[in-house]
């Protein structure tokens, strides 16, 4: 978990909106009763309950319910002809429902008080709580779809519009115009556009302030952010990509390669490659543990190397880079058939395991059951480098477990005591020793009945079984963003019955699975069971698939992939955290004031 987590965090924060059908009952049911209640408490006269339930009812049906759902049906095309982000129809009639229960609870407490006072307040209300929507509809429909602040304004209109012209047309066609008060048009318009103008200005200075450092720190702005982001959330959009692209460096990273070829050609890959994959859902490397293993026709691992949100590529097609230096690799591949037992070594919580295959090393590194994170990628390349001093290994391929989740504070980064604690366990690796044939049997199961929201990405769980000197190895990956504390033990428990000698347990960090998560959602946590026994049933077909094979191995450069980068990456963090900061003071001001401008204008005006 990284900087860029407190971001995507934000997600955790989207709901499932109600379908169509549901945001137009309610808004029928809800004016419904709305009317019948303000009709029973009006002060004026004294209606009978059948006359509030039928006039009441009806007038709150149409100047309510009615309204509200054209008001749906008209901002969602109008908003989609400005070419911003695409609306849906329930986003459009969820906004004009919320809105709808904003101004008739205003306009209920503004009947209410009359009822014990000498003013009806009645119409004042209606006009308050109209401005308030308006004002809501600005912030809703500016901040999220991706258009100008002024191309926004009549879309935000409408439905108060709408409101106050019904109110107009019921008040001229029936007799009670003569019980609600003080009732003019001139007045009516001059309160709703001073009451107005207060409210654009305050919301439109307040945007443009909080938006000011990020412009001029990245290029983009807040609110194009955002929107881009619930695009994704919602419909899937890459476009977010583009923004990132914008903010992104190019930086030059590896990719550890281990491959083996079977009697029928290249038989498996386990690849660890030194790129985070994140931020989130399908954008950037977001899924690129299964979209990089699905490029190879072969059985493909994509484990996790030392890398963290820095190295977040800004776009899919980034993939492609870590594919060719994968490519270039194997065609150049000198092969073997000879590896080392699988070994382990510890000091205090680091624990490393791994093989050696003919002179090059495979290393797995992790802190379980200590919770930890992702380990920085000049973490991963000290440790690396030291393993190949101390061993005399041409190729050193370090694989980060990520295995025992503790969250953003769990990073293991330059100066953290768990650095020289992985630094010991590299010291007490031993150079090779006797090498022997070697086999490996490979099985994949996507794991189908297990949702991303379940904690389990596309590529399900992969097992690699190796096999020298009658000592069977697992490398059981499953593609989670790490795992919850304590699964990684109840898994090495379930396959200890099997005709294996050792395990290890990996995540691919995968944060396909995070889309709707807050950047948390550990593989364990959900349906452990059913995980187990998948992960148990995979590992005996791959037990099952064991062959001779040769060998190779590789640590190949990537040049110039386009990531989040330790600047931008920072600096985006630290933009929004001071945007946040500001705002959390400077909001409530300015809206505060502004509303209570509103409030007086009108109802100053009233008295």
């Amino acid at each position: 978990m990284g900087s860029s987590d407190r971001i995507m965090g934000l997600s955790k924060y989207i709901v499932t909106l109600p379908g169509n059908r549901f945001n137009v009952a309610a808004m029928v049911f809800i004016g419904f009763i709305l009317g019948c209640v303000v009709t029973a408490v009006e002060p004026s006269t004294e209606h009978s309950v059948l006359y509030s339930i039928l006039y009441g009812g009806a007038a709150g049906v149409l100047i309510f319910g009615l309204t509200s759902i054209m008001s749906g049906a008209i901002t969602q095309p109008m908003i989609n002809a400005l070419e911003g982000r695409h609306m849906k129809m329930k986003q459009s009639m969820f906004v004009s429902l919320v809105s709808m229960v904003i101004v008739g609870f205003i306009y209920f407490i503004g009947s209410l008080v009359s009822k014990f006072t000498i003013y009806s307040y009645t119409i004042d209300a209606l006009i308050y709580g109209c401005v308030v929507i308006f004002g809501f509809r600005i912030l809703v429909i500016w901040g999220t779809s991706n258009i100008s602040f002024f191309k926004s304004l009549p879309a935000a209109v409408i439905q108060p519009a709408l409101i106050l012209s019904m109110v107009v047309v019921i008040v001229s066609l029936t007799s009670i115009s003569t019980n609600i008060g003080y009732f003019s048009i001139v007045a009516l318009l001059i309160k709703i556009i001073v009451a107005s103008l207060i409210l654009v200005v305050a919301i439109y200075s307040f945007v443009v302030i909080i938006e000011s450092p990020m412009k001029r720190n990245l290029g983009v702005g807040g609110l194009e952010l955002l929107s881009q982001f619930l695009a994704h959330v919602t419909e899937g959009s890459k476009a977010l990509e583009d923004i990132f692209d914008d903010m992104g460096e190019p930086i030059d990273t590896i990719v550890g390669i281990v491959a083996f070829k079977g009697k029928n050609g290249l038989k498996s890959l386990f690849l660890s490659p030194c790129v985070h994959p994140g931020p989130i859902g399908n954008i950037g490397g977001g899924n690129m543990p299964t979209q990089l293993a699905n490029n190879f026709e072969n059985f493909t691992l994509v484990a996790h190397g030392p890398s963290t949100h820095d190295f977040n590529p800004v776009s899919t097609k980034e993939i492609k880079k870590i594919e060719d230096s994968v490519r270039n690799s194997l065609e150049n591949l000198e092969y073997t058939n000879e590896a080392g037992k699988f070994f382990r070594v510890q000091n205090e919580d680091a624990k490393i395991c791994g093989q050696y295959f003919g002179k090059n090393l495979l290393l797995l590194a992790t802190l379980a059951p200590v919770g930890f994170d992702d380990m920085d990628f000049g973490v991963g390349l000290a440790l690396s480098n030291l393993a190949r001093v101390n061993t005399n290994a041409e190729n050193v391929v370090l694989v980060e477990c990520h295995n025992a989740f503790k969250g953003e504070n769990g990073r293991i980064l330059p100066g953290n005591k768990e650095v020289f604690e992985l630094m010991g366990a590299v010291d007490k690796l031993d150079k090779p020793g006797d090498l022997y044939d070697l086999k490996v049997g490979c099985a994949f199961d996507p794991m189908e009945e297990v949702s991303k929201d379940q904690g389990v990405g596309e590529s399900g769980v992969k097992v690699m079984i190796v096999e020298v000197a009658n000592q069977k190895s697992a490398y059981i990956l499953l593609d989670s963003n790490n795992m919850e504390i304590g699964f990684r033990e109840q898994i090495l428990e379930k396959i200890s019955s099997l005709d294996i000698d050792e395990a290890e347990i990996m995540t691919s960090d995968t944060h396909f699975v995070n889309a709707l998560s807050g950047g948390h959602n550990p593989v364990g946590t959900k349906v452990p069971e059913l995980i187990l026994e998948s992960v148990f049933n995979c590992t005996k077909k791959a037990i099952d698939d064991l062959e001779e094979v040769s060998v190779a191995c590789d640590v190949a450069m990537i040049k110039d992939i386009k990531t989040f980068g330790p600047n931008h990456a920072t600096e985006l963090v630290t933009t929004i955290s001071s945007i946040v900061a500001v705002s959390r003071i400077f909001a409530p001001v300015i809206f505060i004031i502004a509303f209570l401008s509103v409030f007086i204008w009108i109802f100053y005006w009233a008295l």
